[in-house]
């Protein structure tokens, strides 16, 4: 069933004022926690060691006395100890890859598959997306929840949906040739395979039928934003979520803007700490990004600390919080040498030369006891006939960006188009830390 222009074009609640919005987050903070620590032993026992009960939260800045919830939490309740609700009443299962550990595993009831299908209809009209539009769905499908969230609320809107998922990189231009769709939801690295793919076959990319790709699933900067934009002749938006916390559509970014993703704050509560202290740091200033779902039936979420460093940042588009571009995650920081450093921070300086394509890797070694930095990196297709000295100018201009804006000597190994390893169903893979762990 789709929803009407109405519900979703102009929902009140994107427009309220702060005071009703926060009204509305206090009664759905107060539910959220009491319905966590009644129904999961997990909660009732963290917060009885904390020495907190709901009933504590008086106030939304209440929630600092309460404990954070982390990755390890839910692997050690693995498979449905974070379950709020019996088993039978869970409608649907997903879980991440589980390539570090036992898998995180999320549950949903009907209700919140429908609110879910919601906020992606929801960000889907901020995207400038509209029901009679065609959606080619290029996330994942499976126990992944990019590919079932987007298609979910694609259709909620009234979309036609192409239910493609990763991979066939081919095929996937075919059906967009074939079908026209106005609207690509896929990662930014893999459209760029796509854009990769639709020029191999002679095609310009500017002569597609998409006008819209909403990315997300992995970090990508301004610079990667103008660079696909100006490759493909579409407006590209950002689109933010995880799976701890829902699946895409927790935050979206609106095309008139394009001024970062408004959090939907109806629905999630966000924070951002310090992630050496835990302590909220005040609107603006950077750190961890920490959500607390208000409306999840199945597994509520108490102040889940994402790794993902960002701002929260003042309302424009709509009345809710705007987040920053995520700079990184504080379990991807490299340290080299000393020198802290987020593969995002690599990124922006390989776009700031126009002789080199979006794809990257940075291989970290070591030698003796030094760590050492491998960035590899492609020329794109139309610089291909540049001669061995011309290259070696444009080795030495990223190299020595790297030195003046990062602190790292890098060795740079610039490779032929294609040569640098793609992604073929998700996010990327930007690092191989080949350094021995102790």
């Amino acid at each position: 069933m789709s929803v009407t222009t109405q519900q979703v074009g102009k929902d009140r609640i994107e427009h309220a004022s702060r005071d009703e919005l926060q009204a509305l987050q206090l009664e759905r903070l107060k539910w959220s926690l009491q319905h966590a620590y009644d129904n999961v032993p997990h909660y009732r026992k963290k917060f009885d060691e904390a020495g907190v009960h709901p009933s504590d939260l008086k106030q939304l800045s209440d929630i600092a006395k309460f404990p954070f919830t982390t990755k390890q939490d839910l692997r050690e309740n693995y498979p449905f100890g974070m379950f709020a609700v019996p088993r039978e009443q869970v409608s649907r299962i997903h879980a991440s890859s589980g390539t570090t550990g036992k898998p995180t595993v999320v549950g949903y009831t009907a209700q919140d598959i429908s609110n879910w299908a919601d906020l992606v209809a929801r960000s889907l009209w901020a995207s400038g997306t509209r029901p009679d539009d065609i959606v080619h769905v290029a996330y994942g499908y499976g126990l992944f929840t990019g590919g079932l969230g987007a298609h979910y609320g694609a259709e909620r809107l009234g979309c036609s949906v192409v239910p493609m998922s990763g991979g066939q990189t081919e095929k996937q231009v075919q059906l967009i040739q074939d079908f026209q769709p106005s609207t690509i939801m896929v990662t930014p690295s893999y459209f760029c395979n796509i854009l990769e793919e639709m020029e191999r076959q002679g095609m310009d990319p500017h002569s597609s039928s998409l006008r819209i790709g909403v990315f997300g699933a992995e970090p990508w900067t301004g610079q990667m934003r103008a660079d696909i934009e100006a490759r493909a002749g579409l407006d590209a938006v950002d689109i933010y979520g995880l799976s701890e916390v829902m699946g895409p559509g927790v935050a979206m970014e609106c095309a008139e803007t394009k001024d970062g993703p408004v959090i939907w704050e109806d629905h999630f509560y966000p924070e951002i700490i310090n992630p050496e202290t835990g302590e909220p740091v005040a609107d603006g200033e950077e750190g961890e990004l920490v959500f607390t779902s208000l409306t999840k039936e199945a597994m509520p979420i108490i102040r889940y600390r994402t790794r993902d460093l960002s701002r929260l940042l003042p309302p424009t588009a709509r009345s809710m919080r705007r987040m920053g571009k995520i700079t990184g995650r504080t379990d991807d920081m490299l340290i080299i040498r000393g020198v802290n450093l987020f593969p995002t921070q690599v990124e922006e300086l390989i776009l700031d030369i126009p002789e080199l394509a979006a794809q990257y890797q940075l291989v970290v070694s070591r030698n003796g006891n030094m760590d050492e930095l491998e960035v590899l990196t492609e020329i794109r297709s139309e610089f291909e006939h540049f001669d061995q000295n011309r290259r070696d100018a444009v080795v030495s201009r990223l190299r020595q960006a790297i030195k003046n804006n990062i602190g790292v000597t890098a060795r740079i190994q610039l490779r032929e188009p294609g040569q640098v390893e793609r992604t073929v169903t998700g996010k990327a893979r930007r690092v191989v830390d080949l350094r021995q762990k102790p």
